[in-house]
């Protein structure tokens, strides 16, 4: 029987039309010329004729030559498929990928064998654009519709699209995915080259990667066992479904960011596991016993194996964590060691730090809340590996301290008393550390002892148990400082009480000799001195009033920002040409209640300072604005109330102050200013002022870069009499003093010249003094106005006087603060048998003070000390007549 053979097959053939073919209408042109000189030279005579038939045969003779040498060489080379040596044509041709350039976007110039079989084509005849081919679904038209328009604005393109059917070249599978690229040639020509790469493999091999890490997460999320991932952030990356199912989670919150470490762990351990450095290119394992918080608050004990790898600069990448369900006795199947595993999670999860140190001070194992207060990692291992000395994170000072407590307790004493430290890591924390041997019982009972390294007898390891005291040294620094400052706002109220009635004294008779003596007198101007230096005294005194918060106050309803820019010109003269003034107000300011003559002096003494802390110039910022009750609550501000209140900022851009200043700045007399430059009554008098206002102040200050006063005023809710609308004021007068830019400011009329004032009076007046001078210049003063004046030098004595009068006194005039009997309760005394008496209180303490002790709308007349002799006459006048 013959052998059949196969048909022969045709493999497609690359075609090609990017030559341009020769042109017939030249060749013709040429024909023409030769057959047109021919007759032409038919009509020349035959002499005339040879030498141009010579001529023209030597000219194509020559033709001929030079294209035979151009041949030769390959300059000229014969049209045709033979003659062509394209190396790079030839690559593209035998291409797998299917190439075609078009010229114009419509008209095919070339197309390899690998696109004629994509688009089932064998000549230009029926040879389809890339448009023809991929023809589809609307993802597929839109993709080449995208590249067709790149290949019209000149630009390059790819898209990968997924053909199902795909085209004729691939008819014999279900689909395939191709990868069509466009971009344009660098030629004279408008063309664009197409390519068509089958990339079904390729897509092929990603899908099964990703099935197989699919089955892998699979597997993982199934397994027996928990695993997580937590970033240095504390957020949950990662959670298979068996411990989100253990922890009753939703696996779809982890990786979005719903879930954090905080939320499955106490505050205090999630934090240890995610902070610290380590040494770089460090991996760290770390094994815990500890419980789990489920969702519903219930705990779930666990073992995790916490990996943690390091980066070159000692931070913590993404964790890789295991965990073991203990529950039921999971992981520890026998008592002892279920009892080892319950004792590690009380150990890992107590509120005390606990550690566990060697004889030399090195840590064996530590707890988190250990790694947490003194900022290192925890520790988890059984010794074989010596960890970092316990000493070494402790300050300088208490090492020493702590050196001998180890000591002791590493001999094996047990009675080793509690140590107080600080400790060595940011943030100026302190603890409380016990030592104790750790006593391990034998086969008698006995605690094993091991002989030190150089012979000094047993030591063993010792248990270390740490309390952090921060907060609780912190509070009691406050309250020294509180209790300091009010036992010296004590000692200053009654060294001025007893120094105001020495000033008044002096003031009194200097005012008699001033009666006494001309202006021309050479007496008169010495006399005036005393009585000035007695008034600077009195400023003195007054701002140790002010230290103990009982100096006299005039509270009214104010608003900052309006006190504030009046002060401005002012600030600005103290202040000088090199510090520049900035005043920021905030928006709707609430209203408080306050004495605006101390409130200026507040800021005008906070100014100087900043002035005097930028002797080289400087910004001095006074800024406004409201807080409300909910942010004073989170101010760190010993005994504030929760309340609404209106802050003023002072800030300077000085040299700041170092902590050991800040705590004594508000001390009386204390300044680190030159002699002569400053009494230290400053800032006493600032938080005076404050603290008798109801507010309170913040000091916050960095050393070169500048110091922050903050002074908050509670904020004044207006009564009905204070909201009803005031009565409309006088007509404005032009005033050429207040001119403000131009403008007229409302202002008063102008006063009247002050008519002389009949100080002189009649009736009983009984003068209630401790103090003899005191008592009598007052009187001396009283009688010479006229005035009949009974003295009494204590509160008994005036009651015994009051008492053998047939007739009552018209007024009572008596010091607050006396002994044996005060004047309140000489009040009270005297309110029995004449309940209309009128009473004027002295005193160098605030009305405030004392009128709590009077019964509730007692009437009273007030006189600050020291007052001056007129004062005193008037305001007797004033009351008598009343």
């Amino acid at each position: 029987m013959p052998e059949l053979s196969a048909p022969p097959t045709t493999e497609p053939v690359a075609i090609d039309r990017s030559e341009r073919p020769g042109r017939v209408s030249l060749l013709l042109l040429l024909a023409g010329l030769l057959v047109g000189a021919a007759v032409g030279l038919s009509f020349v005579a035959n002499e005339q004729a040879q030498p141009l038939i010579l001529g023209l045969l030597a000219l194509l003779a020559m033709a001929g030559v030079f294209s035979l040498f151009a041949f030769a060489i390959g300059a000229i080379q014969l049209t045709g498929q033979g003659a062509r040596n394209d190396v790079t044509k030839a690559i593209v041709d035998a291409a797998p990928d299917s190439v075609i350039a078009v010229e114009d976007g419509t008209r095919p110039i070339y197309a390899n064998a690998a696109y004629l079989q994509l688009a089932g084509s064998d000549s230009f005849s029926n040879l389809r654009l890339v448009e023809r081919v991929f023809v589809g679904s609307p993802e597929v038209s839109e993709a080449v519709y995208r590249l067709a328009q790149a290949a019209r604005e000149g630009r390059s393109r790819s898209e990968e699209v997924r053909m199902a059917p795909p085209p004729a070249g691939a008819a014999d599978r279900e689909f395939a995915w191709y990868r069509i690229a466009v971009r344009p040639l660098a030629l004279a020509r408008p063309l664009a080259l197409w390519s068509v790469a089958d990339v079904t493999h390729e897509r092929e091999r990603q899908e099964n990667v990703f099935q197989e890490l699919q089955h892998a997460i699979d597997y993982l999320d199934h397994a027996p066992a928990g695993f997580l991932s937590v970033d240095p952030r504390g957020a949950i990356v990662y959670m298979n479904a068996t411990l989100a199912s253990w922890l009753g989670h939703d696996l779809a919150q982890v990786g979005s960011g719903g879930l954090r470490l905080s939320e499955i762990l106490t505050a205090e351990v999630g934090d240890v596991l995610v902070a610290g450095n380590g040494v770089a290119g460090e991996v760290r394992t770390d094994v815990f016993d500890l419980d789990l918080r489920r969702r519903n608050g219930h705990p779930l004990p666990a073992r995790i194996y916490h990996r943690v790898a390091y980066g070159q600069d000692g931070r913590p990448g993404a964790s890789r964590t295991l965990v073991l369900n203990l529950r039921g006795g999971e992981g520890a199947d026998e008592p002892a060691a279920e009892a080892e595993s319950r004792f590690a999670r009380f150990f890992n999860t107590s509120p005390i730090a606990v550690a566990t140190l060697g004889p030399d001070g090195r840590m064996v194992r530590a707890n988190a809340s250990f790694a947490r207060l003194f900022g290192t990692l925890p520790r988890t291992g059984d010794g074989s590996e010596a960890g970092p000395a316990v000493r070494d994170f402790v300050t300088e000072r208490d090492r020493a301290t702590l050196d001998g407590a180890l000591r002791l307790a590493a001999e094996g004493r047990g009675d080793v008393a509690p140590v107080e430290i600080g400790v060595a890591a940011p943030g100026n924390r302190s603890a409380r550390i016990w030592l104790s041997p750790e006593i391990r019982a034998g086969g008698d009972g006995q605690r094993p002892h091991g002989q030190g390294p150089h012979g000094q007898g047993p030591h063993e390891t010792v248990i270390l148990y740490a309390l952090d005291t921060t907060a609780q040294h912190q509070l009691q620094q406050q309250i020294n400082q509180a209790q300091k400052m009010e036992m010296v706002g004590q000692l200053a109220g009654g060294i001025a009480h007893d120094f105001n009635n020495v000033l008044q004294a002096i003031i009194g008779y200097s005012d008699l000799l001033l009666a006494s003596h001309r202006p021309a007198d050479p007496a008169f101007q010495d006399i005036m001195q005393i009585k000035q230096n007695a008034n600077r005294a009195a400023s003195l005194v007054r701002q140790l009033l002010a230290f103990s918060r009982r100096q006299t106050l005039r509270p009214e309803v104010i608003h900052l920002g309006e006190a504030l820019s009046d002060l401005t010109l002012l600030l600005k003269r103290l202040l000088g040409e090199r510090v520049e003034l900035d005043l920021k107000h905030g928006r709707d300011l609430w209203t408080v209640k306050a004495d605006v003559n101390q409130f200026e002096q507040v800021i005008v003494n906070l100014a100087v300072n900043a002035r005097d802390a930028m002797p080289g110039g400087g910004r001095l910022l006074i800024r406004t604005s409201n807080v409300t009750a909910e942010a004073a609550a989170r101010l760190a501000l010993t005994g504030m109330v929760p309340l609404d209140y209106v802050l003023v900022e002072v800030t300077d851009t000085g040299e700041g102050m170092p902590p050991d200043v800040m705590e004594k700045i508000f001390e009386p007399f204390f300044t680190t200013k030159e002699v002569n430059k400053g009494t230290g009554l400053g800032l006493s008098t600032v938080f005076g002022i404050v603290k008798q206002s109801g507010g309170y102040i913040e000091v916050k200050s960095t050393v070169g870069e500048g110091t922050v006063f903050g002074i908050y005023l509670p904020r004044h809710e207006p009564t009905p009499e204070e909201i009803a609308p005031p009565l409309p004021p006088p007509p404005p007068t032009p005033d050429p003093e207040t001119r403000k830019g131009g403008a007229e400011t409302p202002a008063r009329p102008a006063p009247k010249p002050p008519t002389p004032q009949d100080l002189t009076g009649r009736g009983t007046i009984l003068l209630v003094e401790d103090e003899d001078p005191v008592r009598a210049v007052n009187g001396r003063a009283l009688t010479a106005r006229g005035y009949t004046v009974l003295e009494a030098a204590s509160g008994l004595e005036a009651l015994q006087i009051i008492a053998e009068r047939e007739e009552p006194v018209d007024l009572v005039v008596s010091d607050v603060v006396m002994p044996e009997m005060d004047g309140p309760t000489l009040l009270r005394e005297l309110r029995k048998r004449h309940p209309d008496l009128k009473v004027i209180f002295v005193s160098g303490y605030a009305e405030d003070a004392f009128r709590k002790n009077l019964p509730e709308g007692e009437e009273f007349n007030f006189l600050p000390k020291p007052f001056s002799l007129k004062q005193l006459v008037e305001t007797v006048k004033t009351t008598i007549s009343a």
